[in-house]
């Protein structure tokens, strides 16, 4: 009996010795996973954690647009909401690259595609709107201290430019739990929930950067209202002045009126 018991502890499968003599320690290959399954988990957070930090950051500065006081603070903000961008499409692009490299399992794409939809609409849209106010404020570059012009302040207030920024943002921050393996993606009941708030808050920002929009239009057709010409009424009391060309010609027919009666 003891013969074919320490044959036992001495092979494994295959014939591997991994007894308490043979220096194989199981447990080791089983702390290795674990580590490498940590170091995967603390990548795909640093990829998240920075994607949502930088189009989070591109929200906050995109809301201060509409109360720059000057033309070049203006152009100042809008050109740091566009290197945010282009920050952020980087980040974007690293993610697929990194855990390419990485040799384990990685939920750091699954996390990224939730603000995938919103960054396209930035780029499309919201990218060019940037670019036109930048260079109208650049168009006081010879006056700088000159204050910004309602009418750049009010498309600066345009919903289109701060709500895809805003909402990219908190759905990058939605990704941080699938990135940290707190929520498995797909998951049903999880993504309807994510979907109904994520549409609450989508209506939200945009009711509010419309009504803001709406506000600064009126200051922009504001001076159109008074500065409107009225026409000129003239009064009963004005008397009509002759010209002396008139008086000339009227005076005989008036002696003659005289001598008549």
């Amino acid at each position: 009996m003891s013969t074919s018991s320490n044959a036992s502890e001495t092979l494994s499968h295959g014939g591997t010795p991994t007894g308490r003599r043979s220096g194989d320690i199981p447990v080791l290959r089983v702390a290795r996973q674990v580590k490498a399954v940590d170091v995967d988990t603390t990548t795909d957070l640093i990829l998240i954690g920075a994607l949502a930090a930088v189009w989070l950051t591109a929200g906050l500065l995109a809301d201060a647009l509409p109360i720059a006081r000057t033309a070049r603070e203006l152009r100042r903000r809008a050109q740091a909401v566009s290197t945010m961008i282009g920050t952020g499409v980087a980040v974007f692009l690293a993610v697929p690259i990194v855990t390419a490299l990485s040799s384990g399992e990685s939920a750091a794409p699954a996390a990224a595609l939730f603000p995938a939809v919103p960054a396209i609409v930035v780029v499309t849209v919201t990218a060019r709107r940037l670019t036109r106010i930048r260079r109208g404020a650049g168009a006081f570059a010879t006056a700088p201290m000159a204050p910004a012009p309602p009418a750049l302040v009010a498309a600066a207030a345009h919903p289109l430019l701060a709500t895809p920024l805003q909402v990219t943002g908190l759905a990058a921050l939605i990704g941080v739990p699938v990135a940290a393996g707190l929520v498995e993606v797909p998951g049903t009941h999880v993504a309807g929930v994510a979907t109904t708030a994520g549409a609450i808050v989508v209506l939200a920002l945009a009711a509010r950067h419309a009504v803001r929009h709406s506000r600064l239009n009126l200051a922009v057709l504001a001076p159109l209202g008074r500065g409107r010409v009225r026409p000129a009424v003239q009064s009963r009391t004005e008397a009509y002045a002759a010209l002396p060309e008139e008086t000339a010609v009227q005076m005989p027919a008036v002696h003659e009126v005289d001598l008549a009666a």
